[in-house]
């Protein structure tokens, strides 16, 4: 315990160091005031998809179809949750769109940064995505891509609680909650067969998510070009963050659909021309494992 207790020390006196006082509105907020349970979280999560893949190696893969319904219920509701409080708080705190502060909103900040918490904590609760498919022997489904995004976006949101919790913060997860209303509304669907047919819309995702990406981008460099006091590192890191998910998937779109020849998409089984919709298989319909039956 007492080596676990230096250890917290000398990473919490590091940060603090690199990024300077700590927002005081979030002290004493669950999981916030030391970065080891993030941390230890995260390493839990990565160890548990080597050992879990190792375990389920000869072992029948799971349906965990009703599990699933569930679990998709339960973050598109949180989804919802975090989309309307989002909007309402910033909209309270007469926000500007282009460029925000952490400190002039008042108790509209608090607000926001209460959601935002919110957040965080759903990434965390988003590792059981890929928790899923480990479960069910979808290995194909864990890439690097999605282990990189999962692990990175629970870290990173820890750092913008404890120094920037609101202010010009709020846009990204105004933007993907919206999103992952739509993605997880398909994943619950898709539970369901005779839903199958009604799912058309799922190419459009795909483009939803790199125009969420490209949003996000520009709202935060729009702060560069008009600064407001929001720390200019800050901004920086973000759209440097973003845009390596941009570049990684980017990569795996044109992998997945753009270097196929026509011919051999005509050609390709069912499975092949759910792909060709432009939705990624590997990273969105089977982002907890869910696939239809098409693609099993």
């Amino acid at each position: 315990m007492e080596l676990l207790k230096a250890f917290d020390d000398e990473i919490n006196a590091f940060l603090d160091n690199m990024f300077g006082p700590r927002d005081s509105r979030v002290r004493g907020w669950f999981m916030l005031d030391s970065y080891l349970p993030t941390f230890s979280l995260t390493a839990v999560y990565l160890l548990s998809i080597w050992l879990g893949n190792k375990y389920m190696k000869n072992r029948p893969a799971l349906s965990l179809r009703g599990i699933l319904t569930l679990y998709n219920l339960g973050i598109t509701l949180l989804s919802v949750y975090m989309l309307v409080e989002l909007i309402l708080s910033s909209w309270e705190g007469g926000y500007n769109l282009q460029c925000q502060d952490l400190a002039s909103a008042g108790e509209a900040d608090v607000r926001v940064a209460k959601v935002l918490w919110w957040y965080y904590f759903s990434k965390l609760i988003e590792f059981v995505d890929t928790i899923f498919f480990v479960l069910r022997k979808k290995t194909s489904q864990i890439t690097f891509l999605h282990v990189y995004h999962h692990a990175s976006m629970f870290n990173i949101w820890w750092c913008v609680l404890n120094w920037i919790p609101c202010g010009q913060s709020f846009f990204g997860p105004t933007l993907n909650s919206f999103i992952h209303i739509l993605m997880y509304s398909y994943y619950g669907l898709s539970v369901f067969p005779s839903m199958h047919k009604y799912l058309w819309w799922k190419k459009y995702l795909t483009q939803a998510q790199l125009l969420q990406f490209v949003l996000t981008i520009t709202h935060t460099m729009s702060a560069v070009v008009k600064p407001c006091g929001f720390p200019m590192g800050c901004l920086i890191f973000q759209s440097s963050y973003m845009l390596t998910l941009v570049i990684l998937f980017l990569n795996f779109y044109f992998q997945t659909y753009r270097k196929k020849p026509m011919k051999k998409e005509m050609e390709e089984s069912p499975a092949g021309k759910e792909v060709k919709n432009g939705f990624s298989k590997a990273y969105f319909p089977a982002a907890n494992g869910v696939i239809s039956k098409k693609t099993q």
